[in-house]
């Protein structure tokens, strides 16, 4: 027997944590298993919604690692499609119990699930499957940099990504409370860099649709080779060299290894400045100067 959640879990979030930890305690105290049953791809993805633009916090593997770490005993992974999001919630409940074991289903309180987009309030009241909700909705803290930010909003994946895209990265690791980060190969560039003493290395992710922080210099940490380092990372097109491309650098302080087609995970810490053009590639270098020493610390 289990005592389940179920969602996509984007994030994996204080706020899902809330729930996640509600359900461990719950299995635990029933002598049963703590179950996740997500979902793979996002139903923005399947359906259409907005899909071209949406951008994911987590890759598959990433959310099943978060999930694990919390005290997650199983995480099931349902297919998503057409004909899956046509199920109603009673019998989207009805194979938690049917396929999974699930003796209670734990939902936050503002889920939505089946195509009748039931309440998990409303399911609460009485169903095949008991449900349990658990109390007020982690908030999202206060002194962010976003605007038209209202303080006292839920933590939602939603929010985060809005962050991420301003470059408010303290606002989005207190969200989800830990630092976001990127995983990804590093490839070959154009080198530039390393002719004016800041070699880069340039990173393609190995999910394509993780979402990358808007545009700018940021203060980051480095995974690489086993270790771990200070960098700063420019995301942008470059236009100080006529780049037109985004792009994804990271130059890793006190370091100098060949790791062309070795995976490279950063780690944001905080945004630096902005992307700028500048006159000439001294004028960047100066600036890049600067910026290295606020990395540091």
């Amino acid at each position: 027997m289990a005592v389940v959640t179920t969602g996509f879990f984007d994030g994996v979030h204080l706020g899902h944590r809330h729930v996640l930890e509600t359900l461990v305690s719950s299995a635990r105290e029933r002598g049963e298993e703590a179950l996740v049953v997500t979902f793979w791809p996002h139903p923005r993805a399947v359906l259409q919604q907005d899909a071209r633009d949406f951008r994911l916090l987590t890759s598959l593997e990433e959310k099943k690692a978060l999930l694990l770490g919390l005290g997650i005993d199983r995480v099931e992974v349902i297919p998503f499609t057409r004909s899956f999001a046509a199920m109603t919630a009673e019998q989207y409940l009805r194979l938690l119990k049917q396929r999974y074991g699930a003796s209670l289903a734990v939902m936050g309180y503002d889920n939505r699930i089946g195509s009748d987009r039931k309440t998990s309030l409303e399911l609460a009241s009485g169903t095949e499957l008991p449900v349990f909700v658990p109390g007020p909705a982690v908030l999202a803290p206060s002194g962010t940099e976003m605007p038209d930010f209202v303080p006292g909003q839920a933590v939602s994946s939603t929010l985060i990504r809005k962050a991420l895209s301003l470059g408010d990265i303290p606002a989005a690791n207190a969200m989800l409370g830990y630092g976001y980060g990127l995983l990804g190969v590093v490839v070959a560039g154009n080198r530039l860099g390393r002719t004016i003493g800041f070699p880069t290395a340039n990173m393609q992710l190995y999910e394509p649709l993780k979402l990358v922080p808007g545009n700018g210099v940021y203060a980051v940490e480095v995974e690489v080779l086993g270790r771990k380092y200070r960098g700063m990372t420019n995301i942008g097109t470059r236009p100080t060299v006529g780049g037109t491309s985004r792009t994804i650098e990271t130059h890793i302080l006190d370091f100098d290894q060949d790791i062309y087609g070795l995976p490279l995970e950063i780690r944001f810490l905080r945004r630096i400045r902005s992307e700028i053009h500048f006159p000439s590639l001294d004028a960047l270098r100066t600036q890049l100067e600067k910026d290295r020493e606020t990395a540091r610390f």
